[in-house]
């Protein structure tokens, strides 16, 4: 459990409904996650709404009996914040916010809330504004609800525009501004890709928070900002790494993460350029959360989203440390064995033994099978680089004839 050391949390409620696409397990992990980002924004979760529907309400997102449920709860207890699992439109958002009279978010919203508070460079807190800008620009009219209704009459014809017209008008400009800022700054980057000569690059990719910072200190020897929070890291890092003598380009990324914003996909276009440009990935999967091979699913759907779904890739298991299969008492014979029961070096057997070699189990934290994943880097590295350059080859010996690494 995550020691909380602010005590200045805001009062949250959760609330996200079961369809006919979406289950109530598949809900349950879901807010699970939602939980632990509101925990990353800053916020304490007091309790958790559900409700099953066909589909969401067009007006209210929930039905009318559970939103007064939830008002009635929010009154009480002085909850501060409702944020829904799913992303709200304007007029639902503009309409719960009537009925429930408290600050009204959507998963996108607290992403984007989450990223905004962790932009550390310049190019970072551009990408994450421009992103704030697009998901504003359909909602201003929410915002202005003393102008909800235009009155006609003396001082109110002819030419001119109304506070909210003005509005738009500036978050256009906004965002017209930022995109320019961030073209120029690709170009820039671009230029420093370019520059970099021809290592052979490398790119850790995977969830958010399955310990990519951590394993980029570690074979880096650099110090990446690392925590157990979600999208702890968003600026791209670029180290160049040796191991034994063979030096390259290792780069760690922005965790993904499932119902990703598409704003933060279109504005974080130039960091997933570091994956497009990478001759090998690293793919780090938390193989200690019940959810992993769903999260793998979603890595992967992301990478073919930007066409680097074919790259060589080497599928890294972190966490061993923290990996505990459930167990059946040997007189039980009603349970049964499901994946949840698997002992790691039963998951080695399953679908994990077709990837062949490319597979490593491993503890950053620990520091457990590091020489192993090393000596996996350096071959695949070598491999690469001898293909690219082939009077190279015998800079490069194989991994083992150079004995233990310090």
């Amino acid at each position: 459990m995550i020691e909380k050391t602010d005590l200045n949390y805001e009062k949250v409620v959760l609330i996200g409904i079961v369809t006919q696409h979406q289950n109530e397990d598949k809900l349950n992990e879901y807010l699970d996650e939602l939980e632990f980002l509101t925990y990353t924004a800053g916020g304490e979760v007091l309790k958790r709404f559900t409700q099953k529907m066909d589909k969401p309400d067009p007006k209210t997102f929930m039905g009318s009996g559970k939103i007064l449920e939830v008002k009635s709860y929010i009154d009480e207890h002085d909850v501060g914040t409702a944020i829904f699992d799913d992303e709200l439109s304007p007029a639902q958002q503009k309409n719960i916010e009537k009925v429930l009279n408290v600050k009204i978010l959507d998963r996108t919203n607290l992403i984007l809330d989450i990223f905004a508070q962790r932009a550390q460079t310049s190019y970072a807190r551009t990408q994450v504004e421009l992103a704030q800008y697009q998901y504003l620009l359909p909602r201003l009219a929410g915002m202005w609800t003393h102008l909800e209704r235009q009155r006609g009459g003396i001082g109110m014809r002819g030419p001119g525009e109304t506070e909210i017209e003005t509005d738009r008008r500036i978050v256009r400009d906004k965002i017209s501004l930022l995109k320019k800022k961030i073209e120029t700054i690709d170009k820039q980057m671009e230029v420093q890709r370019g520059n970099r000569g021809q290592l052979v690059r490398v790119a850790l990719v995977g969830y958010t928070n399955v310990g990519k910072s951590t394993v980029m200190n570690l074979i880096s020897k650099s110090e990446v900002f690392a925590e157990n929070k979600l999208f702890a890291t968003l600026d791209t890092t670029v180290r160049k790494v040796v191991i034994r003598n063979l030096p390259f380009l290792l780069t760690d990324t922005v965790g993904f993460i499932r119902k990703l914003p598409t704003q933060l996909i279109e504005s974080f276009k130039s960091t997933l350029d570091e994956v497009r440009e990478a001759d090998l990935l690293l793919h780090i999967v938390d193989i200690s959360h019940p959810q992993f091979e769903e999260h793998i699913e979603s890595v992967n759907q992301t990478l073919a989203d930007i066409k680097s779904a074919d790259k060589p890739t080497i599928m890294v298991f972190n966490k061993i440390d923290a990996y505990k299969e459930e167990k059946i008492d040997e007189d039980d014979l009603i349970t049964e064995k499901t994946k949840a029961h698997n002992s790691l070096e039963e998951w080695q057997q399953t679908w994990m033994n077709k990837l062949g070699d490319n597979v490593i189990f491993i503890s950053a934290l620990n520091k457990e099978n590091i020489e192993d994943f090393k000596r996996k880097v350096y071959e695949a590295v070598r491999q690469i680089h001898i293909t690219r350059f082939p009077y190279n080859n015998f800079l490069y010996p194989e991994y083992d004839t150079y004995g233990e690494e310090e």
